[in-house]
């Protein structure tokens, strides 16, 4: 008997049907057999009747958590008992057979709830039994609601979804790279991305125009509070287009994500506000402000995008992570452009600390959920800002040859934005952090629970690799 979804049993009122699925809970009344079972779809009641000897043998040792294939007659509930507030409330299943596929031994801890009461680190080992509860299987299937939405949005307007390499190469960018090691060209490494940001330009050199994509991205930065070391972006870029033409794009995609697929969500104000960097210091004192009007309400969105950010920052003593070369640093990223008015300043290296980037960010309630800019696309502008950011030119053409190539190849003006979508996901879903909407995600110190890693590797991977391990004496 083909297999009917338990969302579907409302239809088959009178009908024989097979349902697969979990045992959600047990309750044993002797003569009577109740079970409640769910499958991705959802939950339903079901009976066995004191008559149905052979299904009531196979229940008295069935307990939760027990996957089973369960077939039974749907049948309508007496007025009595209908459950207009449950999904399938007005239904029961009476169980005619049953099939074990497989039992389950006691969970590590209990599943019915949100799950909040328990410990982190005990939801993170048995990660695959914590995304049985409906809180994660609703966080989890509305995450993909939304990357599907913004698939089908971009695409019909004309953007080409692209995906770039994960073996890339190290090069000066700000955080820290993971690295790979070459057995073919022992000594020598690839890079793990932090994002696709060469990659996206140079695919604007290759004349594709309108790209995106939902890449993951790779960063070895120090234990932080609400990070992942391996985090999934929403990276789009753009030839021929100016910063309103972006920040519109992205406008209009935030404002259609909210109104369809969370209609019970208002945002605060549209337009959304903007809000210059200088400002947003002054009056908020941070760069991500959180201008909601009640920040009781769990529902209000509040979008601002912050602009006019300053291109070049002090080096901070104190924070170096050994890729600053000079006493100047990017405060995003080295690609940007500067605007029209500022850049004479750059090819000058006069009054850097007065140069403004064609750079913005979009922030929700207090967080900062994406930023981009212009980009540079011509060779000697480039130069430029490595130069001022302390490195030889040798250095640059080293490091970034192939993007100089590439832009003295002919690259169009072009811009983008890169989205944190855990971090989006995780303010639409009204989670606390982005742990919960992440599938298997890492501690804060980024350990997999689950899978026991950072792990050792064998004497022998690291013999073909070349590589020695020197550890640390106790």
């Amino acid at each position: 008997m083909e297999r009917t979804y338990i969302k579907d049993l409302k239809e088959k009122v009178g009908k024989e049907v097979s349902i697969s699925g979990w045992v959600d809970v047990r309750r044993d009344q002797g003569k009577m057999i109740f079970f409640d079972f769910r499958d991705m779809t959802g939950f339903v009641q079901g009976v066995i009747l004191p008559n149905a000897k052979e299904a009531h043998a196979v229940g008295e040792k069935v307990r939760p958590e027990w996957v089973l294939q369960v077939v039974g007659k749907v049948n309508e509930r007496p007025a009595k008992n209908v459950q207009k507030e449950k999904q399938n409330g007005n239904i029961e299943l009476e169980i005619l057979s049953i099939t074990v596929l497989n039992e389950s031994e006691t969970l590590p801890f209990d599943i019915a709830g949100d799950g909040k009461e328990i410990g982190e680190e005990i939801r993170l080992k048995y990660k695959y039994v914590d995304l049985r509860r409906a809180r994660l299987q609703k966080n989890i299937r509305n995450r993909h609601k939304v990357l599907q939405f913004m698939r089908n949005y971009l695409t019909d307007k004309g953007f080409t979804e692209i995906e770039t390499p994960i073996l890339t190469k190290s090069t000066p960018e700000g955080a820290r790279d993971y690295i790979v090691p070459s057995r073919l060209d022992k000594g020598k490494f690839y890079a793990l991305p932090q994002s696709p940001q060469q990659y996206k330009q140079l695919l604007m050199t290759a004349g594709m125009e309108k790209y995106f994509q939902f890449p993951k991205c790779m960063r070895d930065e120090d234990t932080r509070g609400d990070r992942q070391p391996e985090f999934t972006q929403f990276d789009l870029e753009m030839s021929f287009v100016t910063q309103k033409d972006i920040l519109a794009l992205n406008e209009a995609l935030l404002i259609d994500i909210v109104t369809k697929l969370y209609p019970e969500k208002k945002i605060q104000e549209i337009p959304f506000p903007h809000i210059t960097y200088k400002d947003a210091m002054e009056k908020y004192g941070n760069d991500r402000p959180d201008i909601r009007k009640d920040k009781n309400d769990p529902n209000l969105l509040a979008f601002c995008w912050v602009i006019d950010f300053p291109f070049f920052e002090k080096v901070d003593k104190e924070k170096l992570t050994g890729l600053e070369r000079g006493e100047w640093t990017f405060t995003h990223n080295p690609f940007s452009a500067a605007k029209e008015e500022d850049r004479q300043k750059i090819k000058e290296k006069k009054d850097i600390n007065t140069v403004i980037a064609e750079q913005y960010d979009i922030v929700l309630n207090g967080y900062e959920i994406g930023g981009g800019s212009i980009r540079n696309h011509k060779a000697d502008d480039l130069l430029a800002v490595f130069e001022i950011l302390g490195y030889m030119r040798e250095d640059v053409e080293k490091n970034f040859g192939h993007m100089l190539n590439a832009f003295r190849s002919g690259t169009p003006p072009h811009g983008g934005i890169a989205w944190g979508m855990d971090r989006l996901i995780m303010l639409l879903q009204g989670e606390p952090n982005i742990r919960e909407v992440i599938a298997f995600p890492k501690t804060g110190e980024g350990r997999d629970l689950m899978m026991s890693s950072p792990s050792e590797v064998r004497e022998k991977q690291l013999k073909d690799l070349g590589i020695d391990v020197i550890k640390k004496k106790k």
